[in-house]
């Protein structure tokens, strides 16, 4: 039975990458269906995308192209072609970008299962349990002694029991307001995606959009980025932006705002699903 498979890879740059990938891929009797690459002439690192169909297993095909990925000093994966990915949903308050995640996944405009949505609150257990998703309840008080119940040890913790028992491969904090420690950063370095409200300026805090209005900003938009220890400063999926006026009040820069922070986060959800974003240093390479 013919199967369909997507390998995304990054190496040193030099001659003859594209051939042996290639190569080997007509050896095998695959038919290539769709090939991005990318040389970064900044960091002298290459990027490739390949969609391909043969008629073998996953273990067969990784198996013959590891020796070309261990030629050329290769970070690579081997998928199934839009096989969904187990993701985790973190939460607070706010419910627009959980809900505009879990309708995709629904409609199948996502390849993602999100197997469950982690809270520091309650408030949307009701939204998740609409959707037919486990909810679990991870509070944080930041007064409670380190490891105690309700700590942000214990918290964290929780999480990467979810992560391992449930065999998450994606986290997607959804407007989950909380600073995650260095420790857990690192732990899910690579597969969890924030989204953050981005101004010009930037603001922090509870209410940006108020801060927004105050300043009479003319443009609002989202910042889609890999977790890192470094607060804010992950590698960027996607961003987008909005023009606004001064006649706008908060709630329409807030309405408008969320909108963008919506459609900003499923984009990279769906692009990093799709093993389109490849890591290049503190950037990232996208192919769409």
């Amino acid at each position: 039975m013919t199967k369909h498979y997507v390998i995304a890879l990054a190496c040193p740059d030099g001659p003859g990458i594209v051939h042996a990938v290639t190569g080997v891929l007509a050896h095998l009797g695959g038919n290539i269906t769709d090939s991005q690459q990318f040389g970064d002439p900044d960091t002298g690192r290459f990027h490739m995308r390949v969609q391909v169909s043969a008629d073998l297993d996953a273990p067969a095909l990784r198996g013959a192209f590891a020796p070309v990925a261990q030629r050329f000093g290769m970070e690579w994966t081997l998928d199934e072609l839009g096989r969904p990915l187990r993701t985790l949903v973190m939460v607070s308050k706010a419910g627009h970008c959980l809900n505009d995640l879990l309708f995709r996944t629904r409609a199948g405009q996502l390849p993602v299962d999100v197997v469950a949505v982690a809270g520091n609150h309650r408030d949307l257990e009701p939204l998740a349990g609409f959707y037919g998703v486990p909810f679990h309840h991870l509070p944080v008080d930041r007064s409670v002694a380190a490891g105690e119940p309700g700590s942000l040890e214990a918290a964290e913790a929780a999480l990467l029991g979810l992560v391992d028992s449930l065999d998450v491969e994606l986290v997607v904090l959804a407007r989950y307001m909380q600073i995650l420690s260095p420790e857990l950063c690192r732990a899910l370095s690579g597969r969890a995606i924030n989204i953050h409200h981005s101004f010009l300026p930037s603001f922090k805090g509870a209410r940006p959009y108020a801060q927004a209005h105050v300043r009479g900003v003319k443009i609002i938009g989202a910042t889609a980025h890999y977790v890192t220890p470094d607060l804010d400063e992950g590698p960027i999926i996607e961003q987008d932006v909005h023009r606004v006026d001064h006649g706008m009040t908060v709630a329409e820069l807030q309405s408008i705002g969320q909108d963008v922070e919506a459609q900003v986060l499923a984009r990279a959800v769906r692009w990093h699903a799709e093993h389109r974003v490849l890591l290049d240093g503190h950037r990232t390479v996208v192919f769409r």
